[in-house]
């Protein structure tokens, strides 16, 4: 399953590992027909977004102490490391990865342990229903831009951390992954958009009147001829309420009964060995909120 159906976590390993700082690392990628500055987000609109490195990657609160997000991100995720939720810089406490994720597979997801609660943003819900076919959705990230008709073409780099959001609609449900597709013209919704390498980890969310609702973790490309913010790509997100058993039991248990439901692999990707990760983390870690 590695070529275009794996580009997005392919390119994470890369884009860190060969000129980290200047390598394009996606955010939103936008319809090419509308104003780009009606795809420009703040905290504001999603509060519970988590970044973990200086080149993107998402997670989000589901409780005072815990982030979601793929399993594919926490390479850096150790104990001790610093990602940001909402304004505050917090340390991770432990990882905790769906117990059967394979790189590039299916059940992408990843529980983050924090070091200390974050009680100045609000969590996201977990969705539960399992309703999400045609239900149109938000996306949310920081890193580069582009258009779809051109893909990615702005890097982290000169986009300097600006969050954009975007809309998308459920056009098929699997019993792990939520699937979208980028449509253009009158198919596309107003803001119609895809995540890209940048936005790994990142929510599918609906607000509600009594508060945001995860339905979604951004996970991975699945398009043999499209790259990455093309019209027409594929994209999945791991499907939360598929998963929300597995999140509960995780959170409820004591740590001994955590590791046996979990896995404690750091998935780490193309270029990146346990000799080189403690540089490659120190390099990408993030020193101040973003």
């Amino acid at each position: 399953m590695y070529n275009n159906i794996n580009l997005r976590l392919l390119s994470i390993g890369c884009l860190i590992t060969t000129a980290m700082l200047t390598a394009p690392v996606s955010a939103i990628v936008i319809r090419h027909d509308k104003p780009p500055e009606q795809y420009l987000a703040s905290k504001a609109d999603f509060p519970p977004l988590a970044t973990f490195y200086n080149i993107g990657v998402h997670g989000t609160l589901i409780a005072p102490d815990w982030v979601l997000t793929a399993a594919h991100t926490v390479f850096c995720l150790n104990p001790g490391q610093t990602i940001a939720v909402g304004d505050e810089l917090v340390e991770v406490r432990a990882r905790y990865s769906y117990p059967s994720y394979q790189l590039g597979e299916q059940n992408d997801l990843a529980l983050i342990q924090l070091a200390k609660p974050v009680l100045s943003v609000a969590p996201a819900k977990l969705y539960r229903q399992q309703d999400e076919r045609d239900q149109m959705l938000w996306f949310i990230g920081s890193g580069g831009t582009g258009t779809g008709l051109t893909g990615e073409t702005i890097g982290y780099k000169e986009n300097n951390g600006v969050l954009r959001k975007a809309q998308n609609k459920v056009i098929a449900v699997t019993k792990s992954d939520l699937r979208f597709v980028f449509e253009s013209g009158q198919h596309g919704l107003e803001l119609e958009g895809v995540s890209g390498n940048g936005d790994s980890g990142g929510p599918a969310y609906l607000k509600q009147e009594d508060g945001y609702y995860l339905l979604g973790v951004s996970s991975r490309v699945d398009s043999w001829f499209k790259d990455v913010g093309e019209y027409g790509v594929k994209e999945l997100y791991t499907r939360v309420s598929s998963h929300a058993n597995w999140i509960d039991q995780v959170m409820t248990a004591d740590d001994s009964d955590r590791a046996k439901l979990s896995s404690s692999d750091g998935f780490l990707q193309d270029g990146m060995t346990a000799e080189n990760l403690p540089g490659i983390c120190a390099s990408i870690s993030l020193k101040t909120p973003v």
